[in-house]
């Protein structure tokens, strides 16, 4: 589904990115990892077009991306709930959730498009009236993840959900992951510092440092060994 190939990023006269490489497959959930400041975010960032590279290329199934501006990522298949979540807090959260139609520039089947987020995300469905800024973190985090999905994405990508986030609620995020894979509709890219819920939901991680990827494989592959010498701070 995406294939990142020698991703290069400088900022500020500074190397973040050297030579990235990796591939999500189809109908998977993949995670990068690393310790804090080792390029994930910017990785990110690269991918969805918020972040100029310097080099490699960037392929969403067989489409070309690497050049491409980020709405047209979006409108390609690209959905990004980035770190911090960047809702709208003066917006309602209906009207956050009405972006994410807008930005695919489809109104048809608005009624079952949001049963559907309010399936995973009960939540919202009560706070419709309320102004973003008035959730807690946690449910933030839900209409950001749903705002997301409303773009019908063949890539769903994740900065750190469940930063800051309470227990319940990353629980409920963590079914939400396991409900989409299981539909078989999207691959899902996921930034996570929580080991546990990495090796809970992914098939396949890769593990960053200094710019770079250094470890990858199948999730049964994430051992103790591979965590100690590339995690472990």
């Amino acid at each position: 589904m995406l294939y990142v190939q020698d991703l290069t990023v400088s900022i500020s006269g500074s190397q973040i990115l050297r030579g990235v490489t990796f591939t999500v497959p189809p109908n998977s959930v993949f995670c990068l990892m690393g310790r804090n400041g080792v390029g994930k975010t910017t990785t990110l960032k690269s991918i969805i077009g918020l972040q100029q590279s310097d080099g490699g290329s960037i392929r969403l199934g067989g489409d070309e991306m690497t050049r491409q501006k980020p709405e047209h990522r979006a409108r390609g298949g690209m959905g990004y709930v980035p770190q911090g979540r960047d809702i709208f807090p003066h917006l309602t959260v209906e009207e956050n959730l009405d972006i994410g139609l807008r930005a695919q520039g489809k109104s048809a089947g608005r009624k079952e498009k949001f049963d559907r987020v309010f399936t995973l995300f009960p939540i919202l469905k009560d706070f419709l009236p309320r102004k973003g800024g008035m959730l807690s973190g946690g449910q933030q985090q839900e209409l950001a993840i749903a705002r997301a999905l409303l773009t019908e994405p063949r890539l769903l990508i994740l900065d750190e959900p469940t930063e800051g986030i309470q227990p319940n609620i990353i629980d409920q995020i963590g079914e939400t992951i396991k409900m989409l894979r299981c539909e078989g509709q999207m691959s899902i890219l996921l930034v996570e510092q929580y080991l546990d819920f990495c090796k809970e939901l992914a098939d396949e991680f890769a593990i960053m440092d200094r710019g770079a990827v250094v470890a990858s494989g199948t999730v049964a592959e994430l051992t103790d060994d591979v965590v100690r010498k590339h995690l472990t701070v």
